[in-house]
């Protein structure tokens, strides 16, 4: 598809983002709508970015940083588009979104729950952030430094194949009474 090939088209496309935001009805990070999107339709990243950006733009979506992340939530001007918009969807479409959304969410929820996270102080001072999130909420959050890139990256690593192993020892040395 090119983006200028079929002005219906690109609405339509614009139109679908909108139908989701509203859909999902709470805050969502680009890649998890991304992939609420790809697990839709074939929309090309590219265009996806740059209908994201037109949304924004024309006060549809509103995007902001919470907790070091970008989110993106339909405003109630978009929600009056959708409402004057929405036939343009095919019922096909809304039908595959509806049916498939709630577990396709349910995954990428699951899959974002574990965050690692590592910012350089200095060229040889880390800080590696590992966090447990469940419902948009921080649950357990730990610190520590790290010498190299690599050790940096490895802790990480580690956090989120492990952290369904690590966290419930630390709480358990957190919480004992020895």
């Amino acid at each position: 598809m090119k983006l200028a090939e079929n002005t219906e088209t690109l609405a339509e496309n614009k139109i679908l983002i909108l139908y989701i935001l509203n859909k999902v009805n709470k805050q969502i990070s680009n890649d998890a709508l991304l992939k609420l999107i790809l697990a839709m339709t074939d929309m090309n990243y590219f265009y996806f970015q740059q209908f994201l950006l037109d949304l924004i733009h024309d006060g549809y979506v509103v995007s902001y940083i919470k907790e070091e992340e970008q989110v993106y939530s339909i405003t109630e001007e978009g929600k009056k588009a959708l409402d004057l918009t929405e036939d343009i969807v095919p019922g096909i479409m809304k039908l595959k979104i509806d049916s498939k959304l709630k577990p396709v969410l349910d995954n990428i929820e699951d899959s974002s729950s574990i965050v690692a996270e590592y910012t350089p102080r200095s060229e040889n001072d880390y800080i590696v952030t590992c966090k447990i999130i469940e419902n948009n909420q921080t649950i357990f959050e730990v610190q520590t430094f790290a010498g190299s890139p690599e050790k940096a990256k490895a802790i990480a690593e580690n956090w989120k194949e492990h952290a369904s192993e690590i966290y419930p020892k630390m709480m358990e040395l957190l919480d004992s009474k020895n």
